[in-house]
C-alpha cells in the first residue's frame, strides 16, 4: 500500500493558491459529475424570468465560491489529518456545485459575480480562524453554513419557476449534497452552534446574497 503523502507547509500555501485560481477563474474548473441540467429540456424565458434566474443562480454560484474558500482555509489549519482530509474532500464535492452553476448562469446570458475575490477571500480568512481555534469548531462552522445554503436553495427553488426546469435540477442536486455534508460535519464530532450564531451568521449572508444578485 503506498504511502500517504505528506506536504510541507510552502507546498500546502501553493496547493492553496492553486484552489483560489480555479475557483476564480472563469471555466478554469471541471466538475467531476456531469451537471443534472444536462437531461433537462430547455424552457422559453421572458427577459423578466430570464435576469432573476440569472441572479438567483449567480448568488449559488458566489455561495459556492464561498464554500471553496471556507474549506480550504480549514483544511490549511485543521489540526489532524483526517479532518483536513474530510475538508478537502468536501472542497472537491462543492467544485461540482460551482461548475453547475457557472454553466447555467453562461446559458442565461449573464456573468458570475464581480465581488467573488471579495468574498473568497473573507471566507478563506473565516475558515482559518475556525480551524485555528480547534477541529470541534471548524465542523460545526461547516454544518452551520450548509444549514444555512440548504435555506437560500429552498427560497430559490420556490421562485424559480416550474417551467425552468434546467435550474431546479440543479439546485435539487445541490439541496441534496448540501444537506449530507451537514450531517457529516455534525456526526464528526462538530459543534452545535448555539441560535445567536446561527443568527448572525444569516445577516452576513444577506449581505452577500443582496450584493451578488446584481453586481
Amino acid at each position: 500500500m503506498p504511502s500517504q503523502r505528506h506536504y510541507s507547509p510552502v507546498d500546502r500555501l501553493l496547493l492553496q493558491a492553486d484552489a483560489a485560481l480555479r475557483t476564480l477563474v472563469p471555466n478554469s474548473s471541471h466538475a467531476s459529475r456531469p451537471s443534472p441540467a444536462l437531461v433537462e429540456p430547455h424552457s422559453a424565458l421572458d427577459a423578466e424570468q430570464t435576469r432573476h434566474i440569472a441572479g438567483l443562480m449567480r448568488i449559488n454560484h458566489t455561495g459556492e465560491v464561498c464554500a471553496q474558500a471556507l474549506y480550504q482555509g480549514q483544511a490549511l489549519t485543521a489540526s489532524l489529518p483526517h479532518i483536513r482530509e474530510q475538508m478537502e474532500h468536501a472542497a472537491e464535492e462543492e467544485v461540482d456545485h460551482l461548475v453547475w452553476c457557472e454553466q447555467r448562469i453562461r446559458e442565461l446570458g449573464s456573468h458570475t459575480s464581480l465581488l467573488n475575490p471579495l468574498f473568497y477571500g473573507l471566507s478563506f480568512a473565516i475558515g482559518a480562524s475556525a480551524g485555528a481555534i480547534s477541529d470541534k469548531v471548524s465542523l460545526g462552522f461547516v454544518a452551520a453554513t450548509e444549514d444555512q445554503v440548504c435555506k437560500h436553495l429552498d427560497d430559490h427553488l420556490q421562485q424559480i419557476p416550474s417551467s425552468d426546469r434546467k435550474s431546479r435540477a440543479i439546485l435539487e442536486q445541490m439541496r441534496i449534497d448540501e444537506e449530507e455534508h451537514a450531517t457529516s460535519a455534525l456526526d464528526a464530532g462538530g459543534y452545535r452552534f448555539p441560535a445567536p450564531i446561527k443568527f448572525g451568521m444569516s445577516l452576513m449572508a444577506k449581505v452577500m446574497t443582496s450584493s451578488t444578485y446584481r453586481i
